[in-house]
This record gives C-alpha cells, sequence and structure tokens, in this order.
C-alpha cells in the first residue's frame, strides 16, 4: 500500500510526531462522527420505538462512548511519541486511567436506566408508584460501586498490588463499621422506611413532639421535612426510623375537623344541634360520608358546650376549613338567637349587722 503513496507522505508517516498527529485526528474525525450518527441516526431509530429505554441509552452514552473513542485514539498516538521510558509510562497510564473513569460513567448510567425501568415495570403490575427516595438511593450504591471497581482497575493499572491492599481493607472495614454505627443505621433505616412504604415522599406527617410537616426527600444518611411554618428540619433516618410518627397522608388524605363552641345556659340543646348540623350539611366542603355530627358535650362553668365534628376530602384544607366553619356557626346562632355566653362571676356582699 505504501507504494501508491506520494514520497513526502511516506517522509512524513516516518516522523514520529507526525503519526501520533494523524493518529489524534482521525480518532477526532471517528468521534464526531459517531455523535453525528447517534444523533441523526441511531437516536431517530430509538424514538421510533414504542419503549423509551433504547431512547435514553442513546441519549445518555452517546456523548461518553464519543469521548472515549478520541481517547483510545490518543492511547495509540502515545505509542509513537518518543518520551523518556518514565514519561511513555506515565502517559499511556494515565490515559489508560481516563478510559476506565469514562467506561465506568458508561456502566453506571446503563445500570442506572435498567434501574429506573425495571421500577416502571414493577410500579405497573403492582399498581404502586415506585419510590423515587428508593431509586435515589439505588442509584447511589450503584454509582459508589461501579467507581470503587473503577478505582482497583485504575491501582492496577498503575501496578499498584490490589490483593494485599484488599485484605489490610477488609481488617481495617471491621474497626471501620464500629466506628459508623451511627451512619450504617442512618442507611438502613432510611432503606427499612421506603420499603416498608409508611412514609412517603410527599405525605403531611406529625412528629412526636407535635412538629407537622411534609416530607421532602429520603436519603441515604436523613429524612428532610418542611414545616407548615417553611422550615427545613433534617432528621437522621436512624432516629426517624424509631420515633413514634403520625402520618396523616395514610391511608389517604381526608381528615377530621372538629369545632367546639358553647352557648349559654337556657338554651335549647336539639335546636342547637339543628342549626349546626344543616349548616354543616349546606357547606360543599364537607364530605357526605362519613357524615357530619353535633354532640352535646358537658355542662361547663359557664356555658353548654357542643362539638361539631365533621370530614374533608384533603388534609391541606384544615386550617381554612375550620376557620370557614367556625365563623358560619357563629353566624349561625347569633341569627337564630342562640346565646354565646362569655366567663362571669357573680358576687355576693354579706352586710355585717354587728357594726
Amino acid at each position: 500500500m505504501a507504494m501508491y503513496l506520494p514520497q513526502w507522505m511516506l517522509n512524513l508517516w516516518n516522523l514520529h510526531y507526525a503519526k501520533a498527529i494523524i493518529v489524534m485526528v482521525g480518532a477526532y474525525v471517528v468521534m464526531q462522527a459517531l455523535l453525528f450518527l447517534s444523533e441523526k441516526v441511531f437516536l431517530a431509530i430509538a424514538k421510533r420505538t414504542q419503549t423509551q429505554v433504547d431512547d435514553l441509552v442513546v441519549e445518555k452514552t452517546r456523548r461518553p462512548l464519543a469521548l472515549l473513542v478520541f481517547f483510545l485514539g490518543m492511547r495509540f498516538a502515545a505509542e509513537f511519541l518518543e518520551f523518556s521510558e518514565q514519561v511513555n509510562l506515565y502517559v499511556k497510564e494515565g490515559i489508560n486511567s481516563v478510559m476506565i473513569l469514562f467506561i465506568a460513567f458508561v456502566v453506571m448510567r446503563l445500570l442506572n436506566i435498567g434501574m429506573d425501568s425495571f421500577g416502571h415495570k414493577l410500579a405497573s403490575r403492582t399498581k404502586n408508584a415506585v419510590d423515587d427516595g428508593l431509586l435515589h438511593i439505588g442509584h447511589r450504591f450503584v454509582g459508589i460501586l461501579i467507581f470503587f471497581l473503577a478505582g482497583i482497575g485504575i491501582l492496577k493499572v498503575w501496578g499498584v498490588q490490589v490483593g494485599p491492599l484488599l485484605a489490610s481493607l477488609g481488617i481495617a472495614g471491621i474497626a471501620v463499621a464500629f466506628a459508623l454505627q451511627t451512619t450504617l443505621g442512618n442507611i438502613f433505616g432510611g432503606v427499612a422506611i421506603l420499603v416498608d412504604k409508611s412514609i412517603r415522599i410527599g405525605d403531611t406527617i406529625q412528629l412526636d413532639d407535635g412538629t407537622v410537616g411534609k416530607v421532602l426527600k429520603i436519603s441515604l444518611r436523613s429524612t428532610k421535612i418542611c414545616s407548615v411554618n417553611n422550615e427545613l428540619i433534617i432528621i437522621p433516618n436512624g432516629k426517624f426510623a424509631d420515633s413514634k410518627i403520625m402520618n396523616w397522608s395514610l391511608p389517604d388524605r381526608r381528615l377530621r375537623v372538629v369545632v367546639t363552641f358553647g352557648v349559654e345556659y337556657g338554651s335549647d340543646v336539639e335546636k342547637v344541634k339543628k342549626v349546626a348540623t344543616d349548616l354543616l350539611k349546606a357547606d360543599k366542603g364537607v364530605l357526605v360520608e362519613p357524615a357530619p355530627e353535633v354532640f352535646f358535650l358537658k355542662m361547663s362553668d359557664f356555658a353548654l358546650d357542643f362539638s361539631a365534628r365533621f370530614w374533608i376530602a384533603d388534609l391541606d384544607d384544615k386550617v381554612v376549613m375550620k376557620d370557614k366553619v367556625t365563623t358560619a356557626i357563629y353566624a349561625a346562632l347569633r341569627k337564630n338567637k342562640i346565646g354565646i355566653p362569655f366567663p362571669t362571676r357573680t358576687i355576693y356582699l354579706k352586710k355585717d349587722l354587728s357594726s
């Protein structure tokens, strides 16, 4: 084949730096061609299929694979460079290390795509939403595992004896495990919360200290909650899993609201019940089932105490509905001439007859 090339090209090819440059330029051309084909051809073919997995595979891996091809060309180009033996070794091992990292990155993305696809299929079969927090923990675990293996590969490239290192790490791992008991407890606590599904992202919960908020995120170490006052609360998963939690979002988002009120002594009890019950039944925000109820609780010091109990469809409407019903009951009592008492004291003065 060399006989068909001009002499100047043969002379240029005999130059080591020229060979390296030609190989790198060729690798760059191949990289650009791969990017063009993946966008114009492979991605277009993938979009015609019913599944979204192949679309994600092409979209998420085309750039890393193209860069991997370019670094592979750099690796071949390094064979033509005439540095010292030590420098050549560093250049080749450095490029090999970068290629291992790119391969690990591609593998991690493929595994994450597979996990997401499996999660959606499982959700369609069980008719339950796959918890985003559980997938997040799975992605983190896969990332740590892949790059740990990539680190071992890089150490082997640089000539480090991995076997004795792993053995020493195994012994040291026991000591580290004891030192990281709290951290490991938080990790397993987070996994337990997600698998049990008693607490989900987006649920409104009440902590054992009375704090109410919405679950924002369940990560490897902690759970983040946004309180009703827009305060971010971060609780370690180990402590969170051992706490007594009231989940207002389960089994559904319906909530019973209680409004207490009092009327003056001498009022017709049945009339008070009827006025409050009719008012609740007429309110569109009050659920028909379970039916609203009004109870006569007790005869207190200054009033006859009643309790109006009704259900609403969404717990987020609790404050608004309680305010609305309380205002309406007050107006209805006044309209029906039913007195609303306030605390009073009657003082009797005894006259001293001896004076």
